[in-house]
């Protein structure tokens, strides 16, 4: 099958580009840089052309409130616009669990309506909701503050390695579609506040993270269950603690 990977070339993107090629695809890097801009759709319809699976795994490079609201809306119309000239079979997209329950978030309000956009394109479609990376753990500490405490919620999340998400995001790039939400998440679960307390332990960062109910995740106050499945969900195989082993800083 011929497969463009829009977000190609980022950290999941780029993954899965390899996965699909180890299993035999034409898989297709599609990002700015190769010339295919979801923005403007400079180069969709060639990219496009003669392509069986659609997947978008693009992020907004800027997370304000309108930035990432235009990037959602107006990446998505592009993109489905051009997949059902070209008949695109699948359309499969990387979404967040949870985010019908963050509409208070900028962030996930734009993932609420890039989803709506996929739901109403005719297209034939599978949405993979993803708990938060390993790989996040950094950004979630920043975006909680820069001083010597951090103040986040200690809501429960399930997170999950990149590897796990890219091998999942294949199974559902190379199966049907379902017309509906994929859930998948890592194997355990932790609370919030002391997951990143680990996370900053580990890379030897000396700030304290102190747990607290209120505390906004990306703009919106969480209950304990907003950031996990409901749900059944696929879960990936690798662990937190063996992944917090290699970020250990060099000595």
């Amino acid at each position: 099958m011929k497969i463009v990977v829009i977000g190609g070339t980022g950290l999941i993107g780029s993954k899965l580009v390899s996965i699909l090629r180890e299993r035999g695809h034409e898989a297709i890097a599609a990002s700015p840089n190769s010339g295919v801009n979801t923005i403007t759709g400079e180069g969709l319809d060639q990219a496009l052309a003669n392509t069986d699976v659609v997947v978008d795994v693009a992020n907004s490079p800027s997370f304000a409130d309108e930035a990432v609201m235009e990037f959602f809306t107006v990446s998505g119309r592009n993109l489905l616009a051009a997949a059902a000239r070209a008949g695109v079979k699948h359309h499969v997209a990387l979404s967040v669990v949870g985010t019908d329950r963050l509409a208070e978030s900028g962030y996930f309000r734009a993932k609420i309506a890039q989803e709506k956009l996929i739901r109403e394109s005719g297209l034939p479609y599978t949405i993979v909701h993803s708990t938060q990376f390993f790989e996040f753990l950094g950004g979630i500490a920043a975006s909680a503050g820069q001083g010597d405490a951090i103040a986040l919620s200690p809501a429960f999340v399930q997170p999950i390695s990149s590897d796990d998400v890219a091998i999942a995001m294949a199974e559902c790039t190379l199966g049907a579609p379902v017309n509906g939400i994929v859930e998948i998440a890592g194997p355990d679960r932790f609370r919030l506040a002391e997951l990143v307390q680990q996370y900053l332990a580990v890379k030897q960062d000396p700030r304290t993270v102190q747990a607290d109910v209120h505390a906004r995740y990306f703009g919106a106050e969480l209950k304990e269950d907003t950031l996990v499945p409901h749900g059944e969900a696929r879960l990936g195989a690798v662990r937190l603690q063996n992944w917090l082993r290699t970020q250990a800083p060099a000595h």
